[in-house]
């Protein structure tokens, strides 16, 4: 039996339990949604979304997303359940291929048979790879130098294709560096195995044991990798804003979220030192491979788009919200 909703607006948010999930989960809520998750919890936190109806399943079950499309009535679909993590996907490609496009398909193949047409999906600068010069411009090639980011250029070349066939129109989010944490201290970066820079230093500089630097002999001030830093907050923002154009007649498209600026690794952890009063240690090991010396986003599009701009994206307040996350229970 399907639910019809009271609202006018009803969104389902795949990965909905995960890291950006669940600050965009937040901000919906804040915004007047009513929201229903659908997430396999293999790196959600359900305590991260008390209080909204979750789902779980994988993307891969299609019986299970149409038991879901059959039993609620939703206007559109904001899409972030894939995995994630490049070194992994360079070791094993076949999970990230099954997932995230096998999977991405399941989920757009549901949405028609449902006739949901509005999609926002989470999509990454790793669809560019190593990029001809920054900042980088959404009509910069798509070159993307690991299987993770194969499967997201190839999910949106799908989306443009069910646009063309179905009438399924998209918002694809290229969002940069995704840090910090909710301002209000209830949601975090909780990630096993974690991956992400900033929480690295951070507990660098909780336990003491030094974090490897990938690298500084870049082509950069100091030696180290540059990247655009984009508080979750505000890439939150972005999502509801994609999903308000979408019902506002916007066409597809692809857009970056960034800030236009790019902090070094020893930025980073000169950045944690300065807030946390502790020292980080820190190791210099060789470059990864496929590691591009700097990424920041061109984003003026975003702003012209969505009538977007980051309010919380400064790298002291994102070093700030995330450390106060990361040692709360010290």
């Amino acid at each position: 039996m399907r639910r019809e909703r009271s609202s006018a607006s009803s969104v389902l948010v795949t990965g909905g339990a995960g890291y950006i999930g669940s600050h965009t989960v937040k901000a919906l809520l804040e915004a007047g949604y009513d929201v229903v998750v659908f997430d396999d919890l293999s790196r959600g936190h359900p305590e991260f979304i008390q209080g909204v109806p979750l789902v779980i399943g994988e993307l891969s079950d299609e019986r299970a997303l149409s038991d879901v499309f059959t039993e609620w009535k939703f206007d559109a679909v904001l899409h972030f359940a894939s995995e994630s993590l490049v070194g992994e996907s360079m070791r094993n490609p076949d999970k990230y291929f099954r997932r995230n496009v096998a999977g991405g398909i399941s989920l757009l193949s549901s949405m028609v048979r449902a006739g949901v047409k509005k999609i926002v999906f989470s999509s990454s600068a790793a669809v560019y790879g190593d990029p001809e010069s920054v900042p980088i411009p959404e009509t910069a090639p798509l070159r993307p130098l690991s299987p993770y980011g194969e499967s997201k250029v190839f999910f949106e070349r799908a989306l443009l294709w069910y646009d063309k066939a179905y009438g399924l129109r998209s918002v694809s989010l290229r969002y940069f560096n995704a840090a910090g944490a909710d301002p209000s201290g209830r949601l975090g970066e909780e990630h096993d195995p974690e991956t992400h820079l900033i929480p690295l230093v951070i507990r660098a500089a909780l336990t003491g044991e030094p974090i490897t630097v990938f690298g500084d002999d870049y082509p950069t001030p100091d030696g180290t990798c540059v990247r655009d830093y984009i508080h979750v907050s505000d890439l939150a923002e972005a999502h509801v804003l994609a999903l308000k154009a979408l019902s506002e007649g916007l066409e597809t498209t692809a857009l970056n979220l960034g800030t236009g600026a790019g902090f070094s690794v020893l930025e980073i952890i000169k950045a944690v030192e300065e807030v946390s009063g502790k020292k980080v240690p820190y190791l210099i090991g060789e470059r990864r491979p496929g590691d591009p010396a700097i990424l920041v986003a061109q984003c003026a599009r975003a702003r012209e788009v969505l009538g977007w701009s980051p309010s919380h994206s400064s790298l002291r307040e994102i070093v700030e919200t995330a450390w106060r996350w990361h040692s709360r229970e010290g």
